[in-house]
């Protein structure tokens, strides 16, 4: 797969990670979860979360367990086809816990998502660790 697809969409969708990223930094749980599709499915580590509200609970938990977090993604690839997308976005994150210790994670997800509503949205992300 490569970027395949409206340019607008792609766009669209790279706006949509890019969002994403923002709403981490700033750890603002409701515009992160805003970027999932309501009936959203998350694969995170061999953990299935279904639902944007359970995945908002989730991820809003975990952010507890950091002081500061950084989160980076780069587009792998993106294919587009009318309402429907797939692609993959590789992440770099930056975790320092209320320890003071410092883990950079980096990771890979395989990504569908949405046309909602005139509105990219996340309809499945499943997240594995590359090098953690």
């Amino acid at each position: 797969m490569a970027f395949t697809g409206p340019l607008e969409d792609q766009i669209a969708i790279r706006a949509l990670n890019d969002s994403y990223c923002d709403a981490v930094f700033r750890r603002d749980a409701a515009d992160w979860g805003s970027n999932w599709a309501q009936d959203a499915h998350w694969h995170l580590m061999g953990q299935q979360v279904e639902g944007r509200d359970a995945i908002v609970a989730l991820w809003d938990g975990a952010m507890t367990n950091f002081t500061f977090v950084a989160f980076f993604a780069q587009m792998g690839a993106l294919s587009v086809d009318g309402d429907q997308a797939q692609g993959t976005v590789y992440t770099h994150e930056i975790l320092e816990s209320a320890d003071g210790s410092i883990s950079r994670p980096v990771g890979r997800y395989d990504d569908r998502y949405r046309r909602i509503d005139g509105q990219w949205r996340f309809q499945e992300r499943n997240f594995n660790f590359l090098k953690g």
